[in-house]
């Protein structure tokens, strides 16, 4: 039996519950269950033209056959109307990430995908969020976390995810670094099926710091860290200038970009597969990705919202399930022949 992934249809006012709608019109091999308010999903249906029928969660379901979709009922706290938010129903939004983490620690769940949220209308209802990404890893309780962004043929993580520039350059520490590039390189081994993963990092400053010329954080902090790694066998690269780093050769060479900044490598990535990108967090107990999107009120209940982002969060979240499961079997029979041996 196959655990099923678990989608969240975000904020309740944006455009998640019209991709979650869209679902319904495509084949999956595996089941999805999404969390929502199945009067709000009703509701969008209708304002939509979309005829689906919605099947309440049950624990073993099978994939839902076309026109179908296996619902995980949360109430929402008011009335929502698509395009306009309500602070009212943060504490919803909240609620469904909550239970989909749950799901995903307790084995309920293979992998959750999670469609967009608004941060800014969660903190006008007095509630701390700055993201996805730490509110997941406080309730996964894992002190460091990577975001990883995929596609156009390319996989890049962040050292800094949402911190201003200025900032940045103090922030790029040793210790950040080397828990950044080992959970960049375990992950890609055990959810990517990498057995060894090809690592190119970006200098911070311009030219690579220039030999110390255009910025020192390459010399003192950066190629010593780099050194230690590449001798205990992790293969990452020295420090190379972002400006050429994404070069179509280069990207031939490697399995990840392991940028310092937000914009630093995103905007590359999202030019190459805006709209059907995946957003991916690493360093977790559970498998998570996301759309690379935003909530678009202004296209929520017009039926223009494309589901390319979800259907290929979703690929990903899939393949990287088989991946865990199968690094898990080989891990655990690799152990088994050791104590065995040990034992003759």
């Amino acid at each position: 039996m196959q655990r099923p992934l678990v989608i969240t249809s975000g904020e309740a006012a944006g455009i998640g519950p019209d991709l979650c709608l869209q679902l319904a019109q495509h084949s999956f091999s595996q089941p999805l269950v999404v969390l929502a308010d199945k009067a709000l999903l009703q509701q969008r249906a209708a304002q939509l033209g979309l005829q689906v029928t919605l099947l309440d969660y049950q624990t073993g379901c099978e994939a839902a056959p076309i026109g179908h979709l296996h619902v995980l009922h949360l109430p929402v706290q008011t009335a929502v109307v698509a395009g306009q938010l309500d602070a009212a129903n943060s504490r919803y939004v909240l609620n469904m990430l909550t239970r989909a983490t749950q799901g995903c620690l307790s084995g309920e769940f293979a992998a959750m995908v999670t469609a967009p949220v608004h941060k800014g209308i969660i903190n006008d209802a007095g509630m701390p969020f700055t993201g996805h990404t730490e509110f997941l890893a406080e309730l996964t309780h894992t002190p460091q976390v990577v975001m990883m962004l995929a596609g156009g043929g390319m996989r890049v993580a962040l050292a800094t995810t949402h911190l201003p520039l200025r900032e940045v350059a103090d922030a790029i520490t040793a210790p950040l670094l080397e828990s950044v590039l080992r959970i960049l390189h375990n992950d890609l081994q055990k959810r990517f099926g990498i057995s060894q993963p090809r690592i190119f990092v970006a200098g911070l400053n311009p030219h690579a710091g220039e030999g110390g010329h255009l910025g020192r954080e390459e010399i003192d902090v950066m190629i010593p860290l780099l050194d230690k790694l590449r001798a205990e066998g992790i293969n990452v690269s020295a420090p190379i200038p972002a400006d050429t780093l994404f070069a179509a050769h280069r990207l031939k060479e490697c399995d990840a970009v392991l940028t310092m900044y937000h914009d630093q490598g995103l905007p590359v990535l999202k030019h190459a597969s805006f709209g059907e990108g995946v957003n991916i967090t690493l360093g977790m107990p559970i498998i998570r990705t996301s759309v690379d999107h935003g909530t678009a009120l202004e296209l929520a209940g017009t039926g223009k919202a494309n589901v390319g982002s979800l259907l290929e969060a979703i690929k990903v979240a899939v393949e990287m399930a088989e991946c865990e499961k199968t690094f898990t079997t080989e891990t655990q029979r690799h152990r088994e022949k050791q104590t065995k041996a040990a034992n003759l």
